[in-house]
């Protein structure tokens, strides 16, 4: 029993011995910073079956916990709100009892299966800015859940047909002159993406040309020669034609190898992967289940439905009068397909931005009504644009920012503050290189997932790659101060096993509120998996590297001649490490020995 537990115990206790009452549940939080507590017990809710004043009630209760619960050293009341502070030896007991604290907080998993799903590109372009926010989301949450006891899938759809790919493979076949990613030195995502946009040059000419012949503009998009060849192209891959396939796979392979290449750059990984060639088909057959079952309908035009208007939507479109399937239909196939191919999932996490919200709102009503225990367990990770200042952007003609110039972009930057701080001299030219990609990726990653992922980031990579304030070089230089201590340290015995004895050592304040963050970590994985939340992950690690630098500049960790409190402030500090170490992980992000 965690001693919330056993506070919330001995408070429903308190209110049936003092006022005859039975209390459901007991609000606790943490006790606010201006105020003098560490948990604090909220009245106001008692008062449905307790009745009084606020402020004498918690009088009474807190009177009753600081005689039955020795932990509670003292208490005050401000108005409905009863702080309880507890006594140092609580917060040494509990440093002592944890054995190891880069694992702690982290529960066993679990049999159920969660599967996450991120990034879903399409392989006719390289992997973008938006991309990055994406994968750096989907990826954390993934770990936070594992973290938080979850059996996780990873997983991605990867959007590998279509006009787009056609447009794509047409102009290379036109003006690419047998051009292969070996021959240009470019990744294979890159070239592809060139002739993307190759195609859309040569197609707006064409439009052009049309127009000065008295075409419309409507006129000219439909009949301009490059698309009706690659809605032939499409066409023939439905088909199954032999060239065009092989053409696809050729070039589709390209896109695969260097997407790979960014996935290991950022810092991603995948356990399955789908593939929108292989799951376009799917979900016709649950289609005519559903019309039996009176979850659609069918119009006179041959149209199938969905019909949300009881929820606040409105109808849906699920197969169209010829027969062919819509987005939603492949996407309620490709869910259900999931499932067979892993029975432990019992739930999903679609990493998708907020363009998608509504989408997503339907395929989860009608999965819900189809009848899937799961779809109950479905959630939409669903996030905000990124945008960089103003000149950053790339035209639309030569695609968004690309995910690799942005690591490249981010390495650069932090090339640049590292050797203006001077503090790396002694390192070798590796040992740098790898040191600036460390700190140029740690920012971009705590840049973007300290944000709340609904809300719009407007990110600046300078002020990312800051070394003091909320950012993860900040984060990191702590982290590497602290190692640089352990490493100072020498013969302070790290390792000695069994607890400490404490008694001899008298807290500081500092101590004790270094030591009560740390216990919130566990709480906080859990909090950051129920709100698939980084943000809190990130932002946890902040309040408590602040804290740490507040405790480095007031407390003397080793100069001080009582030896067991000059190991206490060691251990106290290689555990802060490692939770930073372990939080950061969660994140994706890596942290530096030296810095």
């Amino acid at each position: 029993m965690t001693f919330q537990q056993t506070l919330e115990t001995q408070i429903k206790a308190a209110v049936e011995k003092l006022y005859g009452a039975k209390l459901e549940s007991v609000e606790l939080q943490p006790t606010r910073k201006d105020f003098e507590g560490d948990i604090t017990a909220v009245v106001f809710p008692m008062l449905r079956v307790v009745k009084g004043n606020p402020v004498q009630i918690g009088e009474a209760i807190g009177t009753y916990l600081v005689e039955h619960v020795s932990e509670i050293e003292k208490f005050n009341v401000v108005q409905g709100f009863l702080n309880i502070v507890l006594s140092d030896s609580y917060y040494l007991n509990f440093f002592n009892s944890v054995e190891d604290f880069s694992s702690f907080g982290k529960v066993p998993q679990g049999k159920e299966a969660l599967m996450v799903e991120y990034s879903s590109p399409n392989t006719n372009k390289p992997l973008h800015l938006g991309h990055v926010r994406n994968v750096l989301l989907g990826y954390s949450v993934a770990e936070i859940e594992k973290a938080a006891g979850k059996k996780v899938y990873k997983t991605q759809i990867i959007n590998d047909r279509g006009i787009h790919i056609c447009k794509s493979m047409l102009a290379w076949e036109k003006f690419g002159n047998g051009e292969t990613p070996d021959l240009t030195d470019l990744k294979g995502d890159k070239l592809v993406g060139n002739y993307y946009v190759k195609f859309d040059k040569e197609y707006k000419k064409q439009i052009e040309t049309l127009k000065a012949e008295g075409k419309t503009e409507e006129e000219a998009k439909m009949q301009a020669p490059l698309i009706l060849e690659a809605q032939e192209m499409l066409r023939k891959w439905e088909a199954g034609d032999e060239e065009t396939v092989a053409l696809w796979n050729k070039m589709n392979g390209w896109v695969y190898s260097g997407f790979e290449e960014t996935y290991k750059a950022v810092g991603v990984d995948f356990d399955f992967y789908y593939y929108e060639s292989d799951t376009y088909l799917l979900g016709k057959d649950i289609i005519e289940e559903g019309i039996k079952k009176d979850v659609f309908f069918m119009k006179d035009d041959g149209s199938v439905w969905c019909d949300l208007t009881e929820e606040g939507l409105d109808e849906k479109l699920v197969l169209r009068s010829d027969g062919t399937a819509v987005y939603m239909t492949q996407d309620i196939g490709t869910a259900v397909q999931r499932v067979k191919d892993h029975p432990d999932v019992g739930g999903m996490i679609y990493t998708v931005g907020n363009e998608q919200d509504y989408h997503f709102k339907v395929l989860f009503l009608i999965l819900k009504k189809l009848g899937y225990s799961w779809a109950k367990n479905l959630f939409h990770l669903s996030y905000g644009m990124v945008d960089l200042p103003s000149g950053k952007m790339k035209s639309r003609e030569g695609t968004v920012v690309d995910a690799d110039d942005l690591i490249a972009q981010m390495t650069d930057t932090a090339r640049t503050i590292s050797e203006e701080l001077g503090k790396i001299d002694d390192f070798s030219k590796e040992e740098k290189e790898a040191l600036y990609r460390m700190i140029g990726l740690g920012a971009l990653k705590y840049y973007i997932l300290k944000v709340d992922p609904k809300k719009r980031i407007l990110f600046n990579p300078e002020e990312s790659v800051d070394f003091q304030g909320n950012t993860g070089p900040f984060i990191q230089y702590t982290y590497a101060r602290i190692q640089s201590i352990l490493r100072k340290a020498g013969e302070v015995s790290l390792e000695a096993s069994g607890a400490l004895d404490l008694t001899s050592v008298e807290m500081h304040p500092k101590e004790k509120e270094l030591i009560k963050i740390i216990q919130q970590f566990p709480e906080t994985i859990q909090l950051a998996a129920e709100n698939y939340s980084p943000a809190l992950i990130a932002n946890y690690t902040y309040d408590l590297v602040k804290e740490f630098n507040s405790f480095y500049q007031n407390v003397p960790i080793l100069a001080t001649d009582n030896e067991t409190e000059k190991t206490f402030r060691v251990k106290l500090s290689k555990a802060v490490g490692e939770v930073i170490k372990s939080a950061f992980a969660l994140l994706g992000i890596d942290v530096p020995e030296r810095m």
